[in-house]
């Protein structure tokens, strides 16, 4: 089995993983057939899959940034695509 590489253990590499988790979870809780124990442990589960996402997509957002502009990736500018005057 290949080795992983370092960007495999970051945030945005599981994003699609931690989003799908979170989407099972929303659709078992929905369908009340849970405890309230068991309710409140996928809830807590799904905060954390929640922050994960968030950070996967704000990591995600810095590397947009770094790759259009590297001087300055706190820039709070909106994305155009290159080339797109307006």
């Amino acid at each position: 089995m290949p080795k992983k590489s370092p960007n495999e253990t970051s945030p945005v590499a599981h994003f699609e993983q931690s989003l799908e988790e979170l989407e099972h979870l929303v659709e078992k809780m929905e369908t009340g057939e849970m405890s309230l124990e068991q309710s409140l442990s996928a809830y807590e589960r799904g905060v954390g899959l929640y922050r994960q996402c968030q950070q996967a997509l704000e990591q995600a957002e810095l590397r947009v940034r770094l790759l259009r502009d590297p001087a300055q990736p706190d820039a709070a500018d909106s994305f155009d695509p290159p080339g797109h005057d307006g």
